[in-house]
């Protein structure tokens, strides 16, 4: 299909400090029937939360796509939750296999929000679980925070949760936004982090006098989709380098200049192409 994607993820100046790995996870994937994309975060306070992240963006992705030739009705609930249940099947599988206690498995490994767009020649879905941000056409919503800043996660309907008691449809997908193709310019699916990108578009980059800019550089700007899949993610890098960047005034003084972003931050854009 002619659209084109760029992506990209970089760790938050929070895990660097904790020397923790960074927690979220991107997958993409294209069809003849059309694109799937998906951002997953980790939860924080899980010790390995990066694993979950990795395996549910990749085995969501693959069942998104294998539900392509069904999108073609304004609700996917049904293809949503068949898709939800087939994931949570494979996870159950996997903490059940490395022994030890289970519900300690899921919250170890395998609690994670989830967003997704999906991209037919008819029409385009926004959906997920959890926080996250999105944009259609440069108007940005940012979903979320939850109070006691308590997402819901997939892996909650494995160990149950005070969320199903209060709501149990918060652990199945929620369809956020369906628009006509024809009328889709661009999309963004993010993890929270991106809500932060968002708060410091008039900051200058760390060590430069250059600012970060608007939200909007990631689908406007013609160099994130020259086919270089690392240019997202290097200049979510510029925005939150590993190391401070440094800089030695003229009187001799030194100035150390932070990441500007706290939380690991990922997004994945697909725009029209030229021949769309």
């Amino acid at each position: 299909m002619p659209w084109e994607l760029a992506y990209g993820s970089v760790t938050g100046r929070e895990h660097v400090h904790g020397l923790r790995n960074n927690q979220d996870a991107f997958a993409v994937e294209q069809s003849p029937y059309g694109i799937v994309a998906i951002v997953c975060d980790g939860c924080s306070s899980g010790a390995h939360s990066e694993v979950g992240a990795q395996l549910g963006a990749r085995l969501i992705c693959a069942e998104l796509v294998d539900a392509l030739p069904g999108c073609l009705s304004p609700s996917i609930s049904g293809l949503l939750e068949r898709a939800r249940m087939n994931v949570l099947a494979q996870l159950r599988c996997l903490a059940n296999g490395m022994g030890g206690s289970f519900s300690q498995a899921i919250n170890d490994y395998f609690l994670f929000t989830v967003q997704a767009f999906i991209v037919t020649d008819l029409l385009t879905y926004v959906v997920g679980i959890g926080d996250g941000v999105f944009a259609i056409n440069g108007e940005v919503t940012t979903l979320g925070p939850f109070a006691g800043n308590a997402p819901p996660y997939l892996g909650y309907a494995l160990t149950g949760s005070t969320l199903i008691d209060q709501d149990p449809r918060q652990l199945a997908f929620t369809e956020h936004a369906v628009v006509l193709t024809r009328a889709v310019h661009s999309v963004l699916i993010g993890t929270d982090g991106v809500a932060d990108l968002v708060s410091v578009a008039d900051h200058p980059l760390p060590g430069r006098g250059d600012t970060v800019g608007p939200l909007s550089q990631f689908w406007e700007n013609d160099r994130f989709f020259t086919g270089n899949p690392f240019l997202v993610g290097r200049r979510l890098n510029q925005i939150n380098p590993a190391q401070p960047a440094v800089r030695v005034r003229m009187d001799g003084g030194i100035d150390r200049h932070e990441g500007l972003l706290p939380d690991d931050t990922t997004l994945v854009v697909v725009r029209r192409g030229s021949g769309v």
